[in-house]
């Protein structure tokens, strides 16, 4: 592959993260000789966000690789609907969303999460509610394998998301993992959207591949960036074998 064929990565955070999430993955992806941009969601409504990273995907003015975190997983599961630019889709611990389903939706679709006894509600002046998850509550819901210290950091810099985000039912078109090839990567003990719901998306996306990495958390773009990265190079074309094996692909 030609330097002038290589896709841009564009990473999108999702709820209670923020871009510098995904600075170890960044790193790796570098290392490999390839350019990222992480955006920054604006988590306010589905259609939105995800018109943001169309914009953000027509100024970079090449093929892309689109990577979502979380909530982020619908986004760009819209986003790339109807996009010629994007090669291929990366959910990392991301929903992958069916026309009609919403994030709140597909996290009680099995048991499992604990998030809700987490999150802090609020009004917003732009209407309805946002959340942001309780700071003495982050570390052990979100990022429970990574250092307190760096758990504190990424509570005090979360982003809140709102109400509407969480409730935007995806439209008829915006599913894109059923025309694009599509990877997953997730942590076992995620605590925000269970495993077992990252499996039955994978599956039903017919993932190209699949890595759930033992023990690991929902910020698994921050506590297992090998892994990811690994993945993200997968989507991309350009992974090798040392690649593949890192975070044991199945």
């Amino acid at each position: 592959m030609s330097t002038n064929d290589q896709p841009v990565v564009v990473l999108v955070h999702g709820a209670f993260a923020e871009s510098a999430s995904w600075n170890g993955v960044i790193r790796r992806l570098a290392g490999r000789g390839l350019r990222s941009v992480a955006a920054a969601n604006p988590l306010r409504d589905l259609e939105g966000d995800a018109a943001y990273v169309r914009d953000v995907i027509a100024g970079i003015g090449g093929p892309v690789v689109l990577v979502g975190h979380s909530y982020g997983g619908l986004v760009i599961s819209r986003a790339a609907a109807g996009s010629p630019a994007v090669r291929s889709l990366v959910y990392v611990a991301g929903f992958a969303p069916e026309p009609g389903e919403d994030a709140f939706q597909l996290s009680g679709k099995f048991e499992g999460s604990t998030l809700g006894g987490t999150l802090v509600t609020y009004p917003v002046s732009s209407g309805g509610n946002e959340f942001r998850i309780d700071d003495d509550k982050y570390h052990q819901q979100f990022c429970a394998d990574l250092p307190a210290e760096e758990a504190a950091l990424m509570a005090a810099t979360q982003r809140p998301v709102t109400e509407r985000a969480l409730t935007g039912e995806v439209a008829a078109d915006g599913a894109a993992w059923r025309d694009l090839p599509s990877w997953f990567v997730f942590g076992e003990l995620d605590r925000n959207i269970p495993a077992e719901l990252h499996r039955f998306m994978a599956e039903r996306a017919s993932s190209r591949g699949t890595r759930e990495i033992a023990g690991a958390s929902h910020a698994v773009a921050a506590s297992q960036p090998d892994a990811v990265a690994a993945c993200v190079l997968e989507a991309a074309g350009q992974a090798d074998e040392a690649a593949r094996r890192t975070g044991g692909a199945s």
